[in-house]
């Protein structure tokens, strides 16, 4: 079992750190370099988590837990217009990324009033990449009920977050719903909007965890975190990237950002243990920028595959 941590530190002597993961058997999920400072997201045995510890006050960094690592979270508003996107939906993506998790910013094309929006079946298929979808809704309670077209049907856990308090039983298709996050015309610093930002943290790590559960009944054959390494050491194309994590996890695969149609086939020849990763996992292209998306086959699936 490996636990995931997040380790903020300077970039002096930090090559010591990540020599340490390596040598516990972890792994580096994701790191950024912000001026003179690191952050590193890493998964390491559950038993090495104090010689993390050590090495971190020895570098005069700090560690701390990171539940959402190596997830990503689709944080979905009705437009990409000022009308709807700040300031609730960035400082949400901003508040989840402090406990690992990375999530991308969806705009739906057709947001703008209740009889005008709507969500194509494009956006629906791009938000079903991620691993939990979370729709950043308004302040009116009959105009977040009657848009539950919007989300009703998308097969992933979905949050959706607004200003009033609604019973989750009168939203179709919906896992949680949290309230005081609103449109608000402002950054949420005030006590109340923070309390509501830890309710959905709290709210997203339940929902993930049961995922989690629920995966662990049929699990893939190799965790997506050893899918990620062994893409970072084997196509030398990652080390070109400029995008922000540019082989990024999630629960259940990984989101490759390399052009589906040029580096497809040599990401199908990766080898991962004993198998090619094409044995292993569907490997399509993906709805945001012709990316390439791994998803990991189960055991259960592999087993009938052999039979």
């Amino acid at each position: 079992m490996y636990e995931t941590l997040t380790y903020t530190g300077g970039i002096h002597k930090s090559n010591e750190m990540r020599e340490l993961i390596e040598d516990l058997g972890g792994f580096i999920i994701q790191e950024n370099i912000i001026q003179m400072d690191l952050v590193v997201n890493m998964a390491v045995p559950i038993d090495d988590v104090g010689k993390i510890k050590e090495k971190s006050k020895e570098l005069l960094g700090e560690i701390t837990f990171a539940p959402m690592a190596g997830t990503e979270i689709a944080i979905v508003s009705p437009t990409l217009a000022r009308h709807h996107l700040p300031h609730a939906a960035c400082d949400i993506s901003e508040y989840l990324r402090r406990y690992g998790a990375k999530d991308n910013m969806v705009g739906l094309a057709r947001g703008h009033g209740k009889g005008t929006s709507g969500i194509s079946q494009e956006e629906k298929y791009l938000i079903e990449e991620h691993d939990v979808a979370i729709f950043a809704l308004g302040s009116f309670k009959d105009c977040i009920i009657e848009k539950s077209f919007l989300y009703e049907d998308i097969d992933i856990p979905v949050i959706v977050t607004g200003a009033p308090e609604i019973d989750v039983d009168e939203l179709p298709g919906v896992d949680a719903y949290v309230g005081g996050l609103g449109r608000i015309p402002r950054r949420l610093k005030r006590g109340e909007n923070i309390r509501a930002l830890k309710r959905l943290v709290q709210t997203t790590e339940d929902i993930l965890n049961k995922k989690k559960k629920y995966m662990a009944e049929d699990s893939p054959l190799v965790p997506p975190i050893m899918v990620k390494n062994a893409i970072e050491t084997q196509i030398p194309a990652i080390e070109t990237t400029y995008t922000p994590t540019p082989v990024t996890s999630q629960l259940d695969g990984v989101r490759i950002k390399l052009d589906y149609d040029t580096y497809h086939k040599e990401i199908q020849n990766v080898e991962v243990g004993d198998r090619k990763l094409s044995e292993i996992a569907d490997i399509t292209k993906s709805h945001m920028y012709n990316y390439t998306l791994v998803k990991l086959l189960s055991e259960s699936s592999l087993i009938s595959d052999d039979v």
